[in-house]
């Protein structure tokens, strides 16, 4: 078995046969270096030790800032001090300088909602700029969050020291993996709506002019809405659109029931708004019904990909495809293994899963380690220096796993990187004969990256954040300097 390490700047590989047990026996501990293969630590940030869910990066003028939403607090500490004021905070959005990602320096944070975990905080944010949005203020940067479990909020950040609210929609509960189309103005807001049959649907909004919000419909799989009776299929997790695609794909599930939908876009947005089953099978191009045993917790379009396997056929040879991770969520290993898989959406109406990928759990003995182990998500930039060649995905306590996906029937691993734990990282528990047993594990939980080619990976369990770049073959893959 080979184990990698960054120290510095300097890769170093040792090769050594070492049993599960001893793994086991051997599991990191504060002061261990990462385990590292193809990738390197460029910087770190601690998140004054808030939970984080996902990072977004945005070049504003000609520095690079990083946005950061957070999960609510832990039971040991609810209102981690900021330490800009040295006052205490509900956990909310952090705001980073990572112009050089050396050095990434703190500018702001905003507190979110009271509250502990999923029940607080403010985890999803984007972020669009004044200058793209169709009706924006071309001064201004948009900050779009939720705010916990009760509403959606939209910031003016072109000064990212000073943040200013705009607008929030009210009387929300569930809010969670929005999406937000720049060049549009069209958010995809997920939200738990009165009425609904389930905790998520999504709210499809006109953010064009972000301080005027202007709803166009609510959304959901026919049995979810409030007039349907009968079985109620899996809640939605997320959404994402291409520009210039005239589709919207939605993810259903995270760890069971999972389903995927291909929308025409052009039908959902101008379709008949009213929730009944016709009006929300209108829009329906393509469905496919995962297992029992999986979620769709991110999907990612990837499409008009050449395959050089099918170079010499007479058709076919390029192909469209849908990443879709799943996401753990039960610690140690107690539930199925949650993955990452590849479908063949070329014929919409009849997707098929071609491939799947994990990481191989006796690699680094990780049912044993603590925590989640299992996917969780993928990158969603579509800049050039990554799309279509190599996905990021965070895996829990496998850290962050790096997927050459150029051909999606065989995607390959060539990278990843497990960040050291630190006095920050906060304990992982089960129950084990009516006694809680609690470890001490990194829970790398969303990654993004930026158009340098910088991976930024935050931690679920307080580490903070974690900022990355390639060498060696992936970063030949991906055509880096």
């Amino acid at each position: 078995m080979s184990i990698s390490f960054t120290k510095g700047a300097t890769t170093l590989l040792l090769s050594c046969a070492i049993s599960p047990f001893a793994l086991a026996q051997n599991a990191p501990k504060i002061g261990d270096p990462p385990e590292a293969q193809n990738v390197r630590l460029a910087g770190m940030h601690n998140l004054q030790a808030r939970s984080a869910y996902q990072p977004v990066v945005q070049k504003q003028g000609d520095r690079y800032i990083a946005y950061i939403g957070h999960h609510g607090g832990h039971e040991a500490v609810a209102k981690p001090v900021n330490t800009l004021t040295g006052q205490p905070e509900f956990n909310g959005t952090s705001i980073l300088d990572v112009t050089d990602p050396k050095n990434p320096k703190y500018l702001a944070h905003v507190p979110g909602e009271e509250g502990l975990g999923e029940a607080g905080g403010a985890q999803m944010v984007r972020i669009c700029d004044g200058k793209t949005l169709p009706k924006g203020d071309p001064n201004m940067v948009y900050m779009l969050r939720v705010f916990g479990n009760a509403a959606h909020e939209i910031w003016n950040v072109a000064d990212p020291t000073k943040p200013v609210r705009l607008s929030r929609l009210e009387g929300l509960k569930g809010t969670h993996k929005n999406f937000w189309e720049c060049d549009t103005g069209i958010a995809y807001l997920v939200s738990g709506a009165q009425g609904w049959r389930v905790p998520r649907m999504t709210q499809v909004y006109d953010l064009s002019d972000p301080a005027k919000p202007v709803k166009i419909r609510d959304f959901g799989i026919h049995g979810q809405d409030p007039a349907s009776t009968g079985f109620i299929p899996m809640y939605v997790h997320g959404s994402f659109t291409l520009p210039g695609v005239n589709r919207i794909y939605m993810g259903y599930g995270t760890n069971k029931d999972g389903l995927v939908q291909i929308l025409d876009r052009d039908k959902m947005l101008k379709g008949p708004a009213a929730p009944t089953a016709e009006n929300l099978i209108y829009p329906e191009v393509g469905r496919l019904t995962l297992s029992a045993l999986t979620g769709a917790h991110t999907v990612f379009p990837m499409l008009r990909m050449p395959v050089a396997e099918f170079a010499k056929e007479t058709e076919g040879q390029t192909r469209d495809f849908l990443m879709i991770v799943n996401e753990e969520i039960v610690n140690e290993c107690r539930e199925p293994r949650q993955m990452v898989w590849f479908a063949d959406i070329t014929v919409e109406k009849t997707p098929m899963i071609v491939s799947n990928w994990t990481v191989p759990e006796k690699s680094g003995d990780f049912c044993q380690r603590g925590g989640r182990f299992g996917s969780h998500s993928s990158n969603e930039s579509t800049a050039p220096v990554f799309y279509k060649k190599l996905a990021m995905i965070t895996w829990f306590n496998a850290g962050l796993r790096v997927l050459d996906v150029r051909n999606p029937y065989q995607p390959r691993e060539v990278g990843y990187f497990i960040p050291s734990i630190t006095s920050d990282t906060y304990k992982r528990c089960v129950t084990v004969a009516g006694q809680e047993r609690c470890k001490v594990a990194i829970q790398s939980n969303n990654v993004e990256t930026d158009d340098r080619g910088y991976i930024y990976v935050a931690d679920r369990a307080n580490t903070g954040l974690h900022i990355l770049e390639l060498t060696g073959e992936a970063r030949a893959i991906a055509g880096l300097p």
